[in-house]
């Protein structure tokens, strides 16, 4: 089996979203995502969806059953190192994230900052120290 390259050896997130157009929209805005494709479901819905951030495939789509959105916050949080954090958080709350956290340096030898996004996931941004 050839599985494709931005899939091998991960585990892809896979988020619902009420309104995932609008999501798509806010991670490129805040995030410097990319759209990699969409497959519409009609009346404004998307089925299934992918976007990049940093190199790394996040599926998200509107939710049908099984599956649900997150009520007021999710359980999960989505790790993802970038090459200028305080310059990605800047951004993100100017798109509209919430700010958890700040970025700081931590003694794991990362600096984070910690955001929710409009649909209630969070996401925790790291850039290595040594970078």
């Amino acid at each position: 089996m050839d599985v494709p390259e931005h899939y091998q050896h991960a585990v892809i997130p896979h988020i619902m979203v009420d309104d995932a157009a609008a999501a798509i929209d806010f991670y490129t805005r805040a995030f410097g995502a990319s759209e990699l494709f969409r497959l519409d479901g009609g009346h404004g819905r998307i089925v299934h969806a992918e976007i990049s951030i940093e190199g790394s495939t996040l599926m998200l789509g509107d939710p049908e059953p099984p599956f649900a959105p997150p009520g007021a916050t999710t359980p999960v949080a989505l790790h993802v190192y970038v090459p200028d954090v305080d310059a990605l958080t800047e951004r993100a709350v100017a798109a509209g994230a919430e700010l958890l956290a700040p970025p700081a340096d931590m003694a794991y030898g990362a600096r984070q900052s910690m955001l929710r996004d409009p649909f209630a996931h969070i996401w925790i941004f790291l850039t290595p120290l040594d970078a």
